[in-house]
């Protein structure tokens, strides 16, 4: 099959016509095509619903919102707990592993979980629940056993932390700090610590639920950023994060930097009443809070992210590196993120205002 348009690569926009099976096996330039981009597709690396369904809730849940995010251009996704009692995360992650088997019938691909709580900070909970719990051996051999988790997030100064942070790196799950009141000097030995041991490390939602940048307090967030491994995600919503500070961090850690949604269960259904966790959340003006105004997750979807880092000044291909190139390269999915020759057929077909308007997966249009 083929498609032409405007391809975006890594380092330019090059018109010309792609063909492609499952994989891609060819890209030629061309001087008179359609005037429409095509991208890598997407790849969200933390979300927790979307369309009125969070991952929490099982199985089905799981396929609507994947469903709902590959319509907004998200080709692979990594569905995310929440911090909850430990039966409810165990079952959450053993239906991400029975939907990693059977896959979703023309939906995405669901390359693994997120397990973004239990082990967390309780003093740091930002919009998580009260279920915080330590990473004792025994909980960290049942989360590898569910052989689901591609990513944990933790926090380093809790019991046990560092114990379980060797055996994730020894299981090939990806350490994410986050949550935390971790400050620079432990942030930076984790970091040395996950990068010697061999593994990939990163840091949640950079700036959010963690120290931020005093003159005498670097901080989580300087070791992430001054690190030349460390990948960090960013919640780039414009809520959760100034432009300001977009720009601050990409010009900092350039391909280290990951875009995803942290989307929760009002993504897409509007303005209004939601829960997250079990906990009250209002959405109003697209922008989610706990009763106490704290910010609840997001109703993001890459497609927003994208456009919100073209205007806050970033061109075309960074953008979509900051959408999929990076999160691919942080993920370990080293055979998509990039429109080349040999990678998974994974496209999305935008216009020239930059919505989506064919989504592409192995190959085979889904939407």
């Amino acid at each position: 099959m083929n498609i032409d348009g405007h391809i975006v690569l890594p380092d330019r926009i090059m018109p010309g016509r792609l063909t492609f099976g499952p994989t891609i096996t060819a890209m030629a330039p061309m001087a008179d095509v359609p005037e429409r981009y095509i991208l890598p597709g997407f790849i969200d690396g933390h979300v927790h619903g979307g369309d009125g369904a969070d991952m929490m809730d099982g199985v089905d849940a799981i396929h609507r919102m994947a469903l709902f995010h590959m319509a907004h251009g998200t080709t692979t996704l990594l569905p995310t707990t929440i911090t909850a009692p430990w039966n409810d995360i165990m079952a959450a992650l053993h239906a991400v592993a029975e939907v990693m088997r059977t896959g979703i019938t023309d939906g995405p691909e669901i390359a693994g979980a997120h397990l973004e709580g239990p082990f967390i900070s309780p003093h740091r909970l930002g919009a998580q629940p009260p279920f915080a719990l330590a990473p004792t051996p025994a909980r960290v051999r049942a989360v590898i056993d569910t052989g689901a988790v591609r990513v944990v997030t933790l926090a380093p100064e809790t019991d046990h932390a560092q114990t379980a942070i060797a055996r994730f790196v020894q299981a090939g799950i990806g350490v994410s700090i986050g949550h935390t009141l971790a400050d620079y000097e432990l942030t930076e030995r984790t970091l040395c610590r996950v990068c010697g041991a061999g593994g990939k490390v990163g840091g949640t939602h950079l700036f959010n639920a963690m120290p931020g940048i005093m003159a005498r307090a670097p901080g989580p967030v300087t070791a992430l950023m001054c690190s030349d491994a460390a990948y960090a995600e960013m919640v780039f919503d414009t809520h959760h994060v100034h432009p300001a500070l977009f720009r601050l961090a990409h010009r900092t850690m350039g391909g280290r930097l990951v875009f995803v949604t942290d989307a929760m269960r009002a993504t897409g259904v509007g303005n209004g009443p939601s829960e997250l966790g079990g906990q009250a959340v209002m959405v109003a003006d697209g922008v989610a809070r706990l009763p106490d105004g704290t910010l609840a997750g997001s109703v993001l979807t890459l497609d927003v992210a994208l456009r919100n880092a073209v205007q806050a000044g970033a061109s075309l291909p960074q953008a979509a590196g900051l959408v999929s190139t990076h999160a691919a390269n942080w993920l370990g999915l080293h055979d998509r993120g990039v429109l080349l020759p040999g990678r998974r057929a994974d496209f999305v077909v935008m216009g020239r205002d930059l919505m989506v308007r064919e989504v592409w997966v192995g190959g085979q249009r889904r939407a």
